[in-house]
């Protein structure tokens, strides 16, 4: 029962997080203009061992039409692939503003991606606004004008939007939108937007930043050993002395490009960061395992198991487990079919979102192993110094 009037609440007061209509508003384009013209941007693409994937991604970020300022700096991060000479072809076309830097051995106390962010920022120079993004992200059409019209006309010094990942393949259509609807449960988009909610969260692929307010709030040298740094990111920003203004959405027009064939990718991606959003804490690691299962597994055992004790001659304590165990799986259900609508998913799958949480438990508890056994937070040969 209790599981039931939980997911009452999460459908009607926790912030809409289970709504995908949270997007950034369509204006015209004169209305973006501060002092005369747009603003100028540079955007920060840390890259490493991403040869493969940039054909697919940078020419759509250099092909942005924005009507001021844009050029990119690609932050080379150790790459043993070509990534500098594959940046560097795709960049040769006059007009491109393509700057490909070798990055320096990563510094002591420093993450590594947020190492090669504040590289970035260096040679990015003077400009209004930084556009970090990653090496998967292609944008579409207008994308870039999109941002700085909603960042300046509602005066956000953070405007960030939840690329749509991948989800071609078996796997990836069970857990990726699962992985977009368990963030946003985490941190409802709309209280990240609301001046002096607490809530605070960006999402890595495209965070739109004042360069003003984050050299005020202290700059990347603040978060220099954040292992989510989009995360740190925006707290870094909505709290003092920033108290800047923020804002996260979804979005179409920006597109993660990685794949993810099989399960252990999968598995790979969440667990090498899910112990760290605990904190690397055993009592949080053990309070969220029972939350997914009392949450998401409860209501549909609960349920399945009053009907079958009815179906028995079972008394009215079977009614009552059957009709709430079905009620918060049906909530439940309710609430995850704007994200499968996002993913142009069927709405049949819905129901399945007990199964798709058990994953999840099961990544979250590998996480944890591996952080204890010091193999936590491996990425692309280097494994993050914790």
């Amino acid at each position: 029962m209790l599981a039931a009037v939980a997911w009452v609440y999460l459908l009607a007061g926790h912030g809409g997080y289970w709504r995908t209509d949270c997007r950034l508003p369509v204006g015209g384009g004169k209305a973006a203009r501060v002092a005369g013209g747009w603003p100028s941007v540079v955007a920060v693409i840390p890259a490493r061992d991403e040869a493969a994937i940039l054909p697919e991604t940078l020419p759509s970020l250099l092909g942005q039409q924005y009507p001021g300022e844009l050029s990119v700096v690609l932050v080379d991060d150790g790459s043993c692939d070509g990534t500098s000479a594959v940046a560097q072809a795709l960049g040769s076309t006059p007009g491109a503003g393509l700057t490909v830097l070798r990055g320096e051995p990563l510094a002591e106390g420093w993450a590594g991606k947020v190492w090669a962010m504040a590289q970035g920022v260096a040679a990015a120079g003077e400009c209004d606004y930084l556009l970090f993004t990653d090496a998967d992200i292609a944008f579409g059409p207008g994308a870039v004008t999109a941002l700085v019209r909603a960042a300046v006309t509602d005066d956000r010094a953070l405007v960030s939007q939840m690329a749509l990942l991948r989800a071609d393949t078996g796997w990836e259509k069970w857990i990726v939108p699962a992985f977009v609807y368990f963030f946003a449960q985490l941190y409802p988009f709309r209280r990240i937007g609301r001046p002096g909610a607490r809530t605070a969260a960006a999402a890595g692929g495209c965070m739109l930043v004042r360069r003003t307010v984050l050299a005020a709030a202290g700059g990347l040298e603040k978060i220099r050993d954040a292992r989510i740094d989009d995360i740190a990111l925006a707290q870094l920003l909505k709290r003092p002395p920033a108290a800047a203004r923020c804002w996260l959405g979804f979005t179409t027009d920006v597109r993660s490009r990685r794949p993810y064939p099989r399960l252990a990718e999968l598995w790979g991606m969440v667990a090498r960061s899910a112990y760290t959003q605990l904190r690397y804490s055993p009592p949080l690691l053990v309070a969220v395992l029972a939350g997914l299962a009392w949450l998401y597994l409860l209501p549909p055992v609960a349920g399945l198991a009053g009907l079958t004790a009815l179906a028995a001659g079972a008394g009215p304590a079977a009614a009552w487990c059957a009709a709430a165990g079905l009620a918060g799986w049906f909530l439940q259900s309710v609430t995850y079919l704007p994200v499968l609508r996002l993913y142009r998913l069927s709405p049949f799958r819905a129901p399945g979102l007990p199964l798709v949480a058990l994953f999840y438990a099961g990544m979250t508890a590998d996480s944890a192993r591996r952080y204890h056994a010091g193999r936590g937070g491996a990425w692309k040969g280097r494994t993050i110094r914790l």
